[in-house]
């Protein structure tokens, strides 16, 4: 696999933080009514979601990201939830091969807004698991930072932060709203900040996922980070107009151009109790 090819490949995960078991039936969403308060992290929560998107460079199909709410857990004796995005590659690009990433957050439920405790990525295809980890450490103030399971840094904590996946809830939060907001990210062994400018917006739009056009709301905003594989500046996203606020397209810049993020099949189940 050539080097630009690979950093294609994993640049759709800088894309995958916009947007992004299996659950029994497959929602149709109608294109009506969007309520006017965004739904509450308790309220999504109470459903098991799975999200899969198709990436787009081009003419060319990268691949696809699945996201999910694996399962609430505990970690070091304290009740987390489990995010996880699952990116594959498509292995029908000539020299492409087959690459699948897995990127694990174990985030902190609150009554507003949610935190990372713990986050690490896992190389499946090479069986190279862990091979970045972020450990948020709130009582000492430090991000403890390791790649392939050796310390690389030591970084300071100073707010509610994250590493970039939990924008995935923080978005749908505020999604439909006027607000504006400002998400510490961790990445690449530094702290950056993605700032978000939420919109009451609406327009029809299309999607494998559903059988008709649907109302989404529109938001954009501005990455203030060095992301992985060039990924910074403008971007822009939409959702769906609804109670829950789905994740449906987000269009961003990464070092190789732009590339779009599209929902081509969602799933719900209500979570067991």
């Amino acid at each position: 696999m050539t080097h630009a090819v690979k950093y294609l490949f994993l640049s759709l995960f800088a894309l995958s933080l916009l947007v992004v078991g299996r659950a029994e039936a497959q929602q149709s969403v109608p294109a009506y009514q969007h309520p006017e308060r965004p739904p509450t992290l308790q309220e999504l929560l109470e459903w098991k979601e799975t999200f899969t998107y198709n990436v787009k460079y081009s003419f060319f199909n990268l691949g696809k990201v699945q996201t999910t709410i694996v399962r609430d857990t505990t970690y070091e004796g304290e009740h987390l939830w489990w995010l996880r995005t699952k990116i594959i590659s498509n292995s029908s690009i000539p020299f492409m091969g087959r690459e699948e990433n897995h990127y694990n957050t174990l985030f902190v439920e609150t009554d507003s807004l949610p935190h990372t405790r713990l986050y690490w990525r896992d190389n499946v295809d090479e069986e190279e698991f862990n091979a970045e980890r972020y450990d948020f450490d709130y009582d000492r103030q430090k991000v403890y930072f390791s790649k392939d399971g050796e310390p690389e840094d030591t970084l300071e904590l100073t707010e509610p932060s994250t590493s970039g996946q939990l924008i995935f809830y923080y978005s749908r939060i505020l999604a439909g709203t006027d607000q504006r907001y400002s998400l510490p990210v961790y990445l690449e062994g530094e702290k950056g900040y993605i700032d978000v400018h939420n919109t009451r917006k609406t327009e029809i739009r299309e999607y494998e996922a559903f059988p008709q056009g649907v109302t989404t709301y529109y938001t954009d905003g501005n990455a203030d980070i060095d992301g992985p594989f060039g990924f910074s500046g403008q971007f822009k996203a939409w959702y769906l107009a609804d109670d829950l606020r789905i994740p449906v397209e987000a269009h961003a810049r990464v070092w190789l151009g732009n590339v779009k993020i599209r929902l081509i099949d969602y799933k719900k189940e209500p979570r067991k109790q």
